[in-house]
This record gives structure tokens, sequence and C-alpha cells, in this order.
């Protein structure tokens, strides 16, 4: 077989341990993913017509919020899932298994290609789930299906994006503590978002961090698609351009760690 044929299949067996990993101890991707599940009722059920009345002036609308909600919540499942990655990647770090895989005659690459690609596959089955929540609580999008297509290869990229970064702590960290630890602002930056509140409500010295960073124009963008609305090319650009550079950075960074000597 050629070299390429050989590294598929490396490919293959490395993404195939993963999803067994996850299959046979869910916890962790079940503690990561009911986060967001609990927040998603907590906001519509206790918070949702307060936070409708502010962002409406003072008109309150559960159902509404809920519309502007789901998509927010969306992006906090990506990030609450990309933190299992980085505690998955330490964890084999600390305990041998990578210092073993560098030995055998295996594609070096197809061990972190495993990783990825598992969980973005575990990732897109959570927003599955979440949506499927979402739904039955009331969110009711609006979109043409050519409009969903775009929606789940803008999640797909995103997770695809925040995977590499996760990879790129999980690498770098001490052991799986470490990693939860270095992955807080991954869990972190959705709060600070557009999320829950829209970004035009937020005090003006902090209004410029939450339009820019990498999640409100996706999650503007993700809303605009699902919900029928004007999304702006400011947004789309902005959404494109942060998926695309963090995919980027976060390779070149987990492929530089994962090159060097393993720890001892």
């Amino acid at each position: 077989m050629s070299t390429a044929t050989y590294a598929f299949r490396d490919n293959l067996t490395m993404l195939r341990r993963n999803l067994l990993h996850a299959r046979r101890y869910p916890s962790l991707t079940l503690q990561l993913l009911l986060t967001p599940v609990i927040l998603l009722l907590l906001f519509v059920y206790v918070f949702g017509n307060v936070m409708s009345a502010g962002i409406n002036g003072g008109h309150a609308d559960r159902a509404e919020y809920v519309a502007y909600l789901v998509p927010g919540i969306l992006f906090l499942t990506m990030s609450m899932t990309s933190l299992g990655t980085a505690v998955s990647v330490a964890t084999d770090m600390t305990e041998g298994i990578m210092a073993r895989f560098r030995t055998m005659a295996i594609s070096r690459a197809s061990v972190l290609i495993g990783h990825v690609i598992g969980s973005v596959i575990q990732t897109l089955m959570s927003l599955v789930l979440v949506l499927g929540i979402g739904l039955a609580i009331g969110f009711r999008p609006d979109a043409t299906p050519v409009e969903w297509i775009a929606a789940a290869g803008l999640l797909a990229l995103a997770s695809l994006a925040l995977t590499w970064i996760a990879v790129g702590i999980g690498l770098v960290s001490p052991n799986a503590e470490g990693a939860s630890n270095l992955g807080t602002p991954l869990t972190m930056l959705p709060f600070l978002s557009s999320a829950f509140v829209p970004v035009h409500l937020m005090p003006g010295w902090f209004r410029w961090f939450a339009e820019y960073q990498p999640f409100s124009p996706t999650i503007e963008t993700l809303r605009g698609l699902l919900l029928g609305s004007e999304i702006g090319t400011k947004n789309a650009v902005l959404a494109v351009a942060w998926c695309l550079g963090l995919t980027v950075v976060g390779y070149l960074w987990s492929k530089a760690k994962f090159n060097r000597e393993p720890r001892r």
C-alpha cells in the first residue's frame, strides 16, 4: 500500500480508539454536556421573562428570548465539549501512551487527527441533542435548506477550530487537571459574548471586546442563519476568519508541541 493509504488507515484506527474511549467512559462528556443544557433551561424558565424584558425595552416575551438564546447555547456546548478534548489529550500524554505511539510504525499525525475527528463527531452529536431540547422548549427556526446547510457548515468549522486549540492545550498541560484549568477561557468566552444579551446593551468600555472576540460574530452569524434574519457582511467575514485562523493556529501549535521529545 502507498504511504497515503497507510496514513489513512492509521487515522481511522486512532479515530476508532477515541470513539471507543468516549463510549466506554461517557461521564466526562455527559458532565460537560449537562452544563449548557442546565443553563438553557435556567435562562429560559427562570430568567427568560426578565432577560427578554431587558432586551425589548420592558416587554417580556419568553418565546422570543428562546429564539435569541439557543444559538448562543450551541456555541457554549462546543466550548464545553472541547474542554473534554483537552483533558483527554493531557491524559494520554501523562499516562505514557503518546510516548508508546511515537515508537510504533504509524503515522504520527494520525494520533492527533484521531483526537480531532473524534471530538468533532462527539461535538456535532451534542449539538443535535441540545438543539433537540431547544426545539422541545419552544425554539422555532426559520431557515431555508441552504441556510441549514450553511449553519451546519459553520458549526462544523467552529468545532474544528476549538478542537485544535483544545488539543494544543492538552499537549502543554502537565496533567488532566491542568488541562481543565488552562481550558477555562474556552468556556468563559461565550459568557462574554452576545450569547445571552446583545452587544449594544453592554457597557461601552466592554462592548468593543465583546463585539470582536471569536464567539460574538460566529453566534450572530448562526443566529441569522437559523432565524432568517440579517447577518451582516462584517459578522460573516469575522466568523469565518476567526474559525479558519484558530484552526491554523491550533494545528501548528499542536503539531509543534507533539513533535517535541516526550515528557519524562
